[in-house]
């Protein structure tokens, strides 16, 4: 039986071998943030050499990718990113994500948006039915956090303030509970017009193209189809 670290690095060099042949000399890619993508950076290192440079959605990740000897650029400086590989809290069948439990939500949405592909890689875990397991992060304004719970009660949340945290951002986030995805995109249109919100971590109006899952059977490829 395969543990869960174990799985985290076989989906890691999935996405590696999925990437590869895709990288050029001039390419850039997108790369996310958490313990998979740890493991995926890791991999990446020893090929630095057959792409231009990283985009990275989070200060961990920007670290983690210059200790390994990868260029990494602002955002700002990249018309479009072939590429963007990232993890998920929480992935549906239809791929639909909960992203954020790093608290790196906002700029992993922001550079996914960028990206022609977004890749999501996860172990079978992260895997469910219906979203609503893990709590939903919202990136909040200090100024705005009570004022955004008082509307997430009302739409059936419990939202819960993350103590001592603060985002590269500035900001603080509420981990939402008790929540339901009856339509994600919808949702998240909902939550993305509160004033006061600067983003949720419901990845549904433009999710994960492909999702590669680790489980004890080996790696399984969710696609979106046209």
């Amino acid at each position: 039986m395969l543990t869960q670290d174990e799985l985290k690095q076989q989906a890691a060099q999935a996405a590696l071998d999925d990437v590869l042949p895709q990288l050029r000399p001039d390419s850039v890619l997108g790369v996310g943030t958490g313990s998979t993508v740890d493991r995926f950076i890791d991999l990446l290192a020893p090929h630095r050499e057959a792409f231009r440079a990283a985009v990275s959605s989070s200060e961990r990740s920007t670290r983690r990718l210059q200790a390994a000897g990868i260029q990494v650029l602002d955002l700002n400086e990249v018309a479009s990113l072939a590429l963007y590989v990232d993890g998920a809290d929480e992935i549906d069948h239809q791929l639909n994500m909960i992203k954020g439990g790093g608290g790196a939500l906002t700029r992993e949405k922001i550079v996914a948006s960028v990206a022609d592909r977004f890749l999501c890689i996860v172990d079978e875990s992260k895997l469910v039915e219906r979203l609503g397991g893990f709590p939903l992060p919202i990136e909040v304004i200090p100024l705005a956090r009570e004022a955004v719970a008082r509307e997430v009660r009302q739409l059936g949340g419990q939202p819960r303030l993350r103590e001592g945290f603060t985002t590269d951002n500035g900001n603080q986030i509420l981990d939402v509970s008790g929540l339901r995805y009856d339509d994600p995109a919808e949702f998240e249109a909902v939550l993305n017009n509160i004033p006061g919100v600067v983003c949720c971590g419901l990845f549904a109006i433009a999710g994960a193209q492909v999702a590669l899952v680790a489980g004890q059977a080996g790696v399984s490829r969710l696609e979106l189809r046209d």
